[in-house]
């Protein structure tokens, strides 16, 4: 006998604005401090559901994970950057969640070059273990550090550790040599600390959350700005003139080529003496690379590739863009992964199509080790750069927020209909996938065109957008007023309740939907996606799949362990196996 999903009790709530009355059922699952019984039972009574209608493909979705991490060369050490007298690097060792964070004492007194590579083997200077995030993890069901700062003396470090999920940091500093604590700790502040001297830091408390704009490394002759071109980045060095000169427009620059029609690039960090910019770039189908490159010479080195074990070959793929014609005629890029032996691009191939679109965030089409599962089982994968997002600019943004919001709906589905009608895949085999503001985007899509997804995945969803902004005492929402609009305002309040997901769920057939959370979630209320999910319960008439998945130890960024994160998305990954009855022994 199948098992039965969770009763949610009604509880009227009348919430007024405007004139205008909206009866919430399922305001009892917001409780701030997390800890009522009746919610925390229900969450487990979900969790419980979904792992039992999840049983019958339980292994494969353990086999997605196996042939994931076997792809991963577990004892491993990232480029090196040289800093003084010193090499800073990070390890990763086989079977360990977390990074070591070390340094080598640099043999020469030479300048830094391209070409400089730090000794390793029986003869380099000795490793030292500045701090092991393996050892701190213990104990701790989450554990992450967001900062790791060296001062300029090379004498002390700081950085940020989050122990539940929050986001929320207690600062820490040590001595490099003993690893003793220097001073008492910061608690609640962001991850955002640096360096002002050896005697003194800067750091940002949570009262003053802001988003910096990176978009531009200054070196002591030269500056490299990081720009946008067509949906893509762009990297562009110029030289500086003489100290004391003023510089009246930056010219002459020399642009940095890059290989894939798709691509990502973000700064590293250089040393402003230098004459050295580190970036790291990679493709949909390029595994991460950092590269040093002479702003002098022109000449640019690969310093490290990401090794990707277990026969990966990069020309087995394809990856490219195209163009889709939103509603009101505005062309929206759309960066494509597919594995050229095993599609058609007749229509019938599986496809699992991203969408972000808010904040101005940029959603590069970087390398995903994970999704190679799916695009080596026969799926294409695309990432739709929607309105709202930052991929073409500063009106791209503009005219995806306020009371432009729904151009990131109609943009998604829009580009959901070219890949459709360009024979990609079809409704049939179309899958979406969303996280936070992006889950917003999923729900928004699932209550516009259902008919066109078979299945959804909306990860930690921003879905009670309209309750969620109407309540100042919710941190964050204050702030959120510049993306989507003050609700207490009328124009804003009615717009916002035509699209968001919670408002809108109808009687109606959905797709297969799975739904995940976290309790201890800063950014968006466990009680948002736990809240779409009653209301999708008690009114949608299809008996498709209708999972919740709330992690209870974890956050906005769900597990903090890199096999943590790897299980979860093969969890994910089997879920759309399932609902696509792809879990025959050939698509395994």
């Amino acid at each position: 006998m199948a098992a039965a999903p969770p009763v949610y009790r009604k509880v009227p709530r009348e919430l007024a604005e405007h004139g205008d009355v909206r009866v919430d059922n399922y305001y009892w699952l917001r409780d701030d401090s997390r800890s009522d019984p009746a919610v925390l039972a229900h969450l487990r009574a979900e969790n419980d559901y979904t792992a039992a209608l999840m049983s019958d493909v339980k292994h494969i979705e353990d086999e997605i994970f196996s042939e994931t991490r076997r792809k991963i060369k577990e004892d491993d050490t990232h480029a090196s950057l040289r800093k003084g007298q010193y090499y800073y690097y990070e390890r990763t060792l086989n079977g360990k969640e977390y990074v070591r964070h070390c340094r080598r004492l640099v043999p020469t007194d030479g300048h830094i070059t391209v070409y400089d590579v730090m000794p390793i083997g029986p003869d380099a200077p000795d490793e030292h273990i500045i701090l092991d995030e393996n050892v701190k993890a213990e104990g701790h069901a989450y554990y992450s550090i967001g900062a790791f700062k060296v001062s300029p003396s090379g004498k002390l470090v700081a950085y940020g550790e989050d122990t539940n999920g929050d986001e929320t940091y207690t600062l820490y500093v040590i001595d490099v040599e003993s690893g003793k604590y220097v001073g008492q700790p910061l608690k609640g502040v962001t991850s955002d600390i640096e360096w002002a001297g050896d005697d003194y830091l800067v750091y940002i408390t949570m009262d003053s959350l802001h988003r910096p704009d990176k978009d531009f490394q200054l070196f002591e002759n030269h500056i490299a700005v990081y720009e946008r071109e067509n949906g893509l980045p762009k990297l562009t060095v110029y030289g500086l003139p003489a100290s004391g000169e003023s510089v009246r427009q930056l010219q002459d620059g020399r642009v940095i080529d890059f290989v894939d029609p798709v691509y990502a690039v973000e700064p590293e960090e250089s040393q402003f003496r230098s004459s050295i910019v580190r970036f790291r770039y990679s493709s949909l189908k390029t595994p991460p690379s950092v590269f040093d490159y002479d702003m002098d010479s022109g000449v640019s080195v690969l310093k490290k590739i990401d090794t990707v074990l277990g026969g990966f070959d990069a020309s087995n793929y394809v990856s490219d863009r195209t163009w889709a014609a939103s509603s009101d005629g505005t062309q929206i890029p759309i960066s494509v992964l597919y594995r050229e032996d095993l599609v058609k691009l007749d229509g019938s191939d599986p496809m699992l199509l991203y969408g972000f679109g808010s904040y101005e965030v940029c959603i590069d089409p970087s390398f995903s080790g994970s999704i190679f599962s799916l695009v080596d089982r026969g799926f294409v994968y695309a990432i739709a750069h929607i309105r709202g997002g930052g991929e073409m600019g500063r009106k791209w943004y503009e005219d995806g927020k306020l009371l432009k919001k729904k151009n990131t709906f109609t943009d998604f589905i829009a580009s959901a209909e070219h890949l459709i009608e360009r024979k990609y895949s079809s409704k049939e085999k179309l899958c979406i996938h969303g996280k936070s503001a992006g889950g917003l985007l999923i729900g928004a899509a699932l209550n516009m065109r259902p008919d066109l997804f078979k299945a959804a995945v909306v990860e930690v969803p921003f879905v009670d957008a309209l309750t969620t902004m109407l309540d100042p005492t919710i941190p964050l929402t204050t702030a959120e007023w510049e993306e989507w609009g003050d609700p207490r305002k009328e124009e804003y309040y009615y717009y916002m309740k035509s699209y968001s997901p919670v408002d809108n769920v109808k009687a109606q057939e959905y797709p297969h939907i799975l739904v995940t959370a976290g309790l201890n979630d800063p950014c968006v209320m466990y009680s948002e996606p736990a809240k779409f999910v009653a209301k999708l319960r008690e009114l949608k008439t299809d008996d498709n799949l209708l999972l919740l998945k709330c992690e209870l130890g974890a956050g906005h960024n769900s597990k903090s362990g890199r096999f943590e994160k790897l299980r979860e998305d093969a969890f994910t990954y089997a879920f759309i196996l399932k609902a696509l009855s792809m879990t025959q022994k050939e698509w395994l």
